[in-house]
């Protein structure tokens, strides 16, 4: 269990995290969202004593990261894939991190094997891919048996196999009683693999819930009907007191009523209907739309506008000059 408790951390006149307090309980995954800037990372990083905190605490099973003894095999973490030494093979990066925390050296050929490393396990990790080093940070989290485990952007450079791989880990991981705290930017991947969600935006707690819960208080839930006598299903709607709103391509939507319901109704009147579909936001909508306000950097769609010259009245400006020749070549050696 991860107990977050007025979680509070100040950089300056900077407030990265401000007063979360949430529990992260075993047997699920809990997935960590919210945008760029919202002080996840600084949240992953003060659970494990890497920063410390403004104000409040973090407790793993009861206790300050610092106050464990062996920390891995209380707590597995990966927050930095890279973050080992190149010169190491994948076997020696492990084997130290195993007799650092009193963990047998058989254990270090288990994780190799769990994350499909075995067959580099002698090569230096400055030769790895994002996949393999991402798989490499994995098994060092896995490496102590630990019950909490906390993963920062997991399936970040693997691919499909990879992927559906450590979406399965971390159910049987949470299956098997342990505390799963995953953060993702992936929402696709995240609505398949996590159980409950810790929502932040700009260092507060924006939900706390689960994963069903979150979608229908942040999205909308609706029933789209389409018929070839569109006019009689629209009378019959209105006459069971059913409000329904025509859409651009001839459909009709009705919120608040169940399928199953509406289906019975058009039965009853003998309507065809082509399409009876219940619609519900899909968990990246219903994120987008609790986190509207919470955005630190805001991108745009439309092109790059490119400043006019100025010209005569009437006249077009004139185009841009066109770059010098070996333009690009010199403003990479300067490094501008």
């Amino acid at each position: 269990m991860i107990e977050l408790d007025g979680l509070t951390k100040r950089y300056g006149d900077k407030l990265a995290v401000d007063g979360i307090s949430c529990t992260v309980r075993p047997g699920i995954v809990t997935g960590f969202l919210g945008p760029n800037g919202a002080g996840k990372s600084t949240t992953m990083r003060m659970m494990l004593d890497l920063d410390r905190p403004t104000a409040g605490e973090v407790r793993l099973d009861g206790r300050h990261y610092r106050q464990l003894r062996d920390p891995l095999r209380v707590v597995g973490a990966l927050l930095e894939a890279k973050a080992v030494h190149g010169g190491r093979s994948a076997y020696h990066h492990l084997l130290c991190l195993a007799q650092s925390n009193g963990i047998p050296r058989s254990r270090v050929w288990e994780v190799l094997d769990t994350v499909g490393l075995t067959s580099v396990a002698r090569k230096r990790a400055k030769g790895f891919s994002l996949g393999m080093g991402q798989r490499l940070g994995i098994a060092a989290a896995l490496l102590g048996d630990p019950q909490v485990l906390l993963f920062d952007e997991p399936v970040n450079g693997l691919d499909p196999e990879g992927i559906h791989w450590i979406r399965n880990l971390m159910k049987n991981l949470a299956a098997q009683g342990r505390t799963v705290f995953v953060s993702s930017h992936l929402m696709s991947e995240m609505a398949l693999t996590a159980d409950h969600l810790v929502v932040i935006g700009q260092g507060r707690l924006l939900a706390d819930t689960s994963m069903a819960d979150f979608i229908a208080r942040n999205s909308r839930s609706y029933v789209r009907l389409r018929a070839p006598e569109h006019e009689r299903l629209l009378d019959v709607l209105t006459g069971a007191g059913i409000t329904a709103v025509t859409t651009a391509g001839g459909a009709l939507e009705v919120d608040g009523q169940d399928a199953a319901h509406l289906g019975e109704l058009a039965a009853r009147h003998q309507l065809v209907l082509h399409e009876l579909s219940p619609q519900q936001a899909s968990l990246e909508e219903a994120f987008m739309r609790l986190t509207a306000e919470s955005v630190e950097y805001h991108a745009h769609t439309d092109p790059l506008s490119v400043p006019q010259a100025a010209g005569a009245p009437g006249q077009p400006s004139a185009p841009p000059p066109a770059p010098r020749a070996g333009w690009g070549a010199d403003w990479r050696k300067k490094g501008s």
